[in-house]
């Protein structure tokens, strides 16, 4: 059964074609890896897939939820790790969990309990207490952990969760997410760079360039389909050598939101 389902999904931005009509599932419980090159479209789908952005055309059935007009619904069973960091400098740990925890509802008399619980299990209770400004960027990354499971989401979208950590965070977040994926089968959507923590952590993966998907399949089909042996040089062979800019819908969002 899908916990993702995605058809015929187009997102323009002015005469700008972002995402060009592509198709994709991912299986409720695997751990699904969205590749492609900068401006390729990769976060687009997630914000579209986050209901921060409305598709164009086509449609996207989250937790078999109707983006389009269940978003209540699909907001409660997910959660968002996104690419920046998107904590409150001027709170505590535990504030931004419990502000977290207050829009989601989590019920008053559990809400303590829970986000220490959380805090422990990222290793951060004892700096509960303490302002995230005062974080490196590998602890706020923890603390995004703990927020983005806080109210038990069945699918975790993550966008370039391990841009800029040291090998040791890298590390912990993986490995938690592994378990979290073993143990209560949550299902995992993620985007990187590191075509070695694909290798090491996705079940299947689907390779965006130009706003459209150019393959799916699992690290090993798809090295087949392209004749390399590793999963770097497929996806060189797939999407080319040349350098990449940043992509045009952020440009054209980033132009917007500054009017």
């Amino acid at each position: 059964m899908a916990a993702i389902d995605v058809k015929n999904l187009t997102k323009k931005f002015d005469k700008f074609v972002a995402v060009d009509n592509i198709s994709f599932q991912v299986e409720k419980g695997s751990i699904f890896a969205f590749l492609g090159p900068n401006g390729a479209g990769k976060s687009t789908v997630i914000k579209m897939m986050t209901t921060i952005l409305y598709p164009t055309d086509g449609s996207i059935f989250i937790n078999n939820y109707n983006i389009h007009n269940e978003k209540s619904e699909v907001r409660k069973s997910i959660g968002v790790i996104f690419q920046d960091h998107t904590l409150d400098d001027e709170l505590t740990a535990y504030e931004n969990l419990y502000y977290h925890s207050a829009l989601y509802k989590i019920p008053e008399k559990t809400r303590q309990e829970k986000i220490d619980s959380m805090l422990h299990y990222v290793g951060l209770l004892d700096r509960k207490n303490d302002l995230v400004k005062t974080f490196s960027g590998g602890m706020k990354r923890r603390i995004e952990i703990a927020r983005g499971l806080l109210h038990s989401p069945t699918i975790l979208f993550l966008d370039e969760p391990t841009l800029g950590l040291d090998v040791q965070t890298r590390a912990f977040l993986w490995n938690h997410i592994k378990k979290i994926n073993k143990e209560e089968k949550i299902t995992i959507f993620f985007t990187t760079h590191n075509m070695e923590e694909v290798e090491n952590i996705a079940t299947k993966i689907a390779i965006i360039d130009k706003g459209r998907i150019l393959i799916q399949g699992t690290s090993k089909e798809i090295k087949k389909a392209t004749k390399t042996k590793t999963l770097e040089n497929a996806f060189l062979a797939l999407t080319g050598y040349d350098l990449r800019e940043e992509s045009a819908d952020s440009s054209l969002m980033k132009r917007r939101f500054r009017r």
